[in-house]
């Protein structure tokens, strides 16, 4: 068996439009959306009833995909929306970008959080961690040079 690619990163959320705004202020585009439910779903998520909103979005290379999923069956279940970043688990998504300092002030101007500072890595790279909508946390990274 070989990988060929990562297919997507799927986010269950609360409040898809939230969040489906949120990625789009980063630069991600809507590639489609619609409601995804029957026998087909139910047996390959292991659920039953399973109707879900679904919205998938991309990264403007084409590369990057992720899908976000809003359960209206069954109830999704509740996370912990401030976990910290050293919590077991999935903890960040990253994103490459061409201006940081022009990211953080738009989504800053969502009332989006950063959990630390904008820090330089050994000249190569600006990053930092914001916390999205429903406690969703993204590193942004702009390389140098």
């Amino acid at each position: 068996m070989t990988v060929h690619r990562l297919e997507n990163v799927g986010i269950v959320v609360d409040d898809i439009d939230a969040v489906t705004s949120f990625f789009v202020e980063l630069g991600l585009v809507v590639q489609g959306e619609g409601v995804v439910e029957g026998d087909w779903v139910d047996g390959v998520v292991g659920l039953e009833g399973v109707r879900t909103q679904v919205v998938m979005l991309e990264t403007s290379d084409g590369h990057g995909r992720l899908e976000l999923m809003k359960f209206h069956a069954p109830q999704a279940h509740a996370g912990d929306r401030h976990a910290p970043p050293n919590t077991l688990g999935i903890r960040r998504l990253a994103f490459a970008v061409d201006d940081i300092d022009g990211a953080v002030s738009r989504l800053e101007a969502r009332g989006t959080k950063l959990l630390g500072r904008v820090e330089t890595y050994q000249d190569s790279y600006r990053l930092c961690y914001v916390r999205g909508p429903e406690g969703i946390i993204v590193m942004l990274a702009q390389q140098l040079g």
